[in-house]
């Protein structure tokens, strides 16, 4: 039994399959769902989980080698909220983009954690090193 961690079955067994230049997206409540790859819902009520919670608990074991968020995340947020991303991806190369963009490369992800954050934009796509 996982006494520490990432407890989740699901999202070990999805973190497990994840190779090198793969990526892995974290996204919100309301982010559209990729019927052809694989969602985990692990949202609750408003807020919980946040994608931040999510993008903690897995770099511990997760080698980020770039993140890519929307670039309507630093506009429609406060600094300090984006300030709070960019200390949680240390050390990571982050790329904007348009939304659209942003979405253009969701289908080539591994998987999908949906969270119940209602952060606008708050999505974000992780490229493993």
């Amino acid at each position: 039994m996982l006494k520490t961690g990432i407890l989740n079955p699901a999202i070990n067994s999805l973190l497990s399959r994840v190779r090198h230049t793969n990526t892995l997206v974290i996204a919100d409540r309301g982010f559209p769902f990729w019927p052809q790859i694989e969602t985990i819902d692990i949202s609750l009520i408003d807020d919980v989980p946040r994608v931040l919670d999510v993008l903690h608990a897995i770099r511990a074991n997760f080698v980020v080698g770039r993140a890519f968020m929307a670039e309507e995340f630093r506009q429609k947020n406060f600094p300090a909220t984006v300030d709070s991303f960019l200390g949680a991806l240390q050390g990571v190369e982050v790329s904007y983009e348009p939304h659209v963009e942003f979405k253009r490369r969701v289908s080539q992800a591994i998987g999908l954690i949906r969270t119940g954050d209602t952060l606008q934009y708050s999505n974000i796509i992780l490229e493993s090193a």
